[in-house]
């Protein structure tokens, strides 16, 4: 059989529509169409006979196959990929659509994560896929440290990174400790911290404290202490420094009809639970500019077949790549609707946190 993959200008007109209606019934059902159902959907007069040559052509250049003997045909993995690469239109978001996402994040005081993992679940919903959002590494250099005294025994570690964004943390401190310890723990980090990352200048800080080279009080130097042990503590224990959020993984279960199916699923799910998952998210976003589409057996990050990932990055003012969005799900969901929908996200978080 000739596998070789015919690019678009290869196709005639009277192809490429039977190829475009079997790719837009595949997204809409997942099942395969036959020649008679499409010869009622093309602009065209063609018998079912003429459609079958068409598809047997279409079939050996390797774009669709036949789940089945006798049954209708679907796209491959490869023809997806022509389609999504070559004739798919991809719109913008209406006006109503981006003030939609822009109400759903907007500031409420909720903290970075809070805000991330509403864009999980907001494109988990719109995209009826599973979300993804890699959150900011926390090993970025530091513009500014600060803590806030809430009430006895607690206190609140606010942290700016260089790229803009802004974490907040709750942390346990003892109940007496005055109010000029936390002004005093602020200065002295500030005057280490600004500029460095917290894992560079954790050790000189720590032995700095030991040796008492600094006037600090035992009750200041043990807010610095357990401040700085908040934020280092997430570096030595991730050698990712980052955090994916997935919402909305029940979207992936459904339409489920068969045993590989689930199989594919339980392999995703299996996936998206290991740390390396996260660099290989950071790694697409970062060779590639803007949003990047990975369909079946050629998505290098998660290579199952069956399983599309469309992931965008997003970044600071200065351009410093943050973090990446995604979405993922079955082969056959709506592009047209889903690309726009991630670059606008994306864009929109950058705009956020810087």
């Amino acid at each position: 059989m000739d596998t070789k993959r015919p690019v678009i200008s290869e196709l005639n007109d009277r192809s490429r529509e039977i190829f475009m209606k079997i790719v837009d019934a595949y997204v809409a059902t997942g099942e395969p169409i036959g020649s008679r159902s499409l010869s009622q959907l093309l602009s065209t007069s063609l018998s079912p006979a003429t459609i079958r040559n068409v598809m047997s052509d279409l079939e050996k250049s390797g774009l669709l196959f036949a789940p089945h003997t006798s049954a209708g045909r679907l796209p491959t993995d490869a023809g997806l990929r022509m389609f999504v690469d070559g004739l798919l239109e991809v719109g913008n978001l209406s006006l109503e659509e981006r003030s939609d996402l822009e109400s759903r994040f907007a500031g409420s005081g909720k903290s970075l994560e809070g805000v991330l993992g509403e864009v999980g679940q907001t494109l988990s919903g719109l995209s009826s896929c599973a979300g993804l959002v890699l959150a900011p590494k926390t090993d970025s250099s530091l513009k500014h440290i600060e803590f806030v005294h809430m009430h006895p025994g607690r206190a609140l570690v606010i942290m700016v990174t260089a790229e803009g964004v802004v974490e907040n943390r709750i942390i346990n401190v003892p109940a007496d400790i005055p109010a000029s310890a936390f002004t005093e723990a602020t200065n002295f980090l500030n005057a280490k911290l600004v500029g460095r990352t917290v894992h560079e200048a954790q050790a000189e800080i720590l032995a700095e404290l030991e040796q008492g080279r600094r006037q600090l009080d035992a009750l200041t130097a043990e807010v610095v202490e357990t401040g700085l042990a908040t934020w280092a503590g997430d570096i030595n224990e991730s050698s990712t420094g980052g955090t994916l959020i997935v919402r909305g993984q029940s979207n992936l279960l459904e339409d489920i009809n068969v045993v590989s199916d689930l199989e594919r699923i339980r392999a995703l799910f299996a996936v998206l639970e290991t740390n390396e998952t996260m660099l290989k998210i950071l790694d697409l976003a970062e060779t590639g500019e803007g949003v990047q589409i990975f369909i079946g057996a050629d998505n290098e990050l998660f290579n199952i077949s069956g399983c599309s990932f469309i992931v965008a990055p997003y970044n600071s003012n200065s351009n410093q790549l943050v973090g990446a969005i995604g979405v993922i799900g079955p082969t056959r969901m709506n592009y047209a609707r889903i690309i726009p929908m991630v670059d606008y996200t994306a864009k929109l978080i950058g705009r956020m946190i810087g």
